[in-house]
């Protein structure tokens, strides 16, 4: 794998109060006087620096990872993605939407293109550009890294313009697999949300294909 992009320094976890979006900073405030039991501060990745696979999502929602510090953790969106991690053999345990649920991940790590939770979910494109230090630091610690699943367009051209590809050259879509010139390997997937299901834009079976070409490509049954 090739060295990530120096336009800025990597970064590590960002702190609670972290400044860096005034937007979001703002809205955190704002759902701690409204969600006083809520996390509400940046949410850290979450699984295995050892892994191959690097899940991101595309940021905290309000009353999931937002409410409890985990990546998916509280809402349909990761009642969908565990549950599949489980099926596929990523995860084992049980995910019962808690932190503390004993859930681990096997081979693979979770995070988000943007740490803190935005207004009605719609991160802006200063704010992917101020959490890609973050992004940069996931993939740049997994030294074993083959292959990252981008769940939706934005966390795909996320992870693009962190690791400074040409996004032209590698459209979303999903059950995409985009060979990448550092040696990485792209999977895409449409986000795994309540409205992406509802609306049919994603179906179980179609998340669950993305999952069977992930385990063809890393050989796992």
């Amino acid at each position: 794998m090739t060295a990530l992009p120096k336009d800025q320094p990597a970064a590590a976890e960002p702190p609670v109060d972290c400044r860096l979006c005034p937007r979001l900073a703002e809205f955190r405030a704002a759902n701690r006087v409204r969600h006083p039991d809520f996390r509400n501060a940046p949410v850290p990745a979450f699984g295995d620096r050892a892994g191959r696979l690097l899940i991101v999502g595309l940021a905290p929602g309000l009353k999931g990872a937002n409410a409890t510090g985990r990546p998916f953790t509280g809402d349909y969106a990761g009642d969908l993605l565990y549950a599949t991690l489980l099926r596929f053999g990523w995860a084992e345990g049980r995910y019962d939407r808690r932190p503390d649920d004993g859930l681990r991940l096997i081979d693979c790590r979770i995070t988000n293109a943007v740490r803190c939770v935005p207004p009605e979910n719609k991160p802006v494109g200063a704010e992917v550009k101020a959490c890609r230090g973050f992004l940069e630091t996931d993939i740049a610690g997994m030294t074993g890294l083959k292959g990252l699943l981008a769940l939706g367009g934005l966390s795909h051209n996320a992870i693009l313009g962190t690791l400074g590809v040409r996004r032209a050259s590698y459209p979303f879509g999903h059950g995409a697999r985009h060979a990448l010139p550092n040696g990485l390997t792209l999977f895409d997937s449409y986000h795994c949300s309540r409205y992406n299901v509802n609306t049919r834009v994603l179906t179980e079976d179609g998340f669950y294909d993305v999952f069977r070409g992930i385990n063809a490509f890393f050989g796992r049954a």
